[in-house]
């Protein structure tokens, strides 16, 4: 469900918890912190934040097009990934510029409520170093199978049975997330084809 994908919002939620850890934190301590922060949001609101592919990696649970991104293997839109995080050196990622945030209130992207799972995430794990949030997510996402070195997608269903919700409630919740992507697909094609036609349109006028 890549199409759900939110760049902006992938970018604005690693810089709040950038911001809480002044600046600087290692690679995985942070995607862990966003897959938990994810976890919470379909807990609370069926919905997530980011909208990112979910897989299972060998160190736990992973965003998977946030993680290309952090290892920049992505390209950035204006305004995302590489507007507020720096490229990784070694295994740490930093702000882009510190000096853009001043309070939580600059991520423009993040709702109230994005903010508030975002804010309770980095309470409950904040204090935690990488090694101890990465074994967390491995005792108590049931959601997460060991991959064996390699990589598996996700199935949200699972993830939202292991979220304590009902076979009838995860179905249901799963096909909206299905119907939801799938309109973005289809918004996201027109928006491309439009684009395309117009750029058609002034080659021929000029032509």
């Amino acid at each position: 469900m890549h199409n759900m994908f939110n760049e902006k919002k992938a970018a604005e939620s690693a810089a709040f918890f950038l911001f809480r850890a002044n600046g600087k934190m290692p690679i995985l301590k942070l995607m862990k912190l966003l897959y938990l922060a994810e976890r919470a949001s379909f807990q609370k609101f069926g919905e997530p934040i980011i909208g990112d592919r979910l897989v299972s990696m060998p160190h736990g649970p992973v965003l998977s097009l946030t993680y290309q991104h952090m290892s920049g293997d992505r390209p950035s839109v204006e305004g995302g990934w590489e507007t507020w995080v720096s490229d990784r050196v070694h295994h740490d990622v930093s702000l882009q510029d510190p000096s853009s945030i001043r309070s939580t209130d600059d991520l423009l992207e993040l709702s109230d409520d994005d903010a508030s799972i975002l804010d309770e995430t980095w309470s409950r794990f904040g204090h935690m170093n990488k090694w101890q949030i990465r074994d967390f997510t491995h005792a108590h996402c049931p959601e997460w199978k060991d991959p064996n070195g390699s990589m598996i997608p996700m199935d949200y269903e699972e993830l939202f049975r292991a979220l304590d919700f009902s076979e009838d409630q995860a179905k249901e919740l799963s096909a909206r997330l299905e119907s939801s992507s799938a309109l973005q697909s289809a918004y996201s094609h027109a928006h491309e084809c439009s684009h395309t036609m117009a750029v058609e349109s002034r080659e021929t006028e000029s032509a």
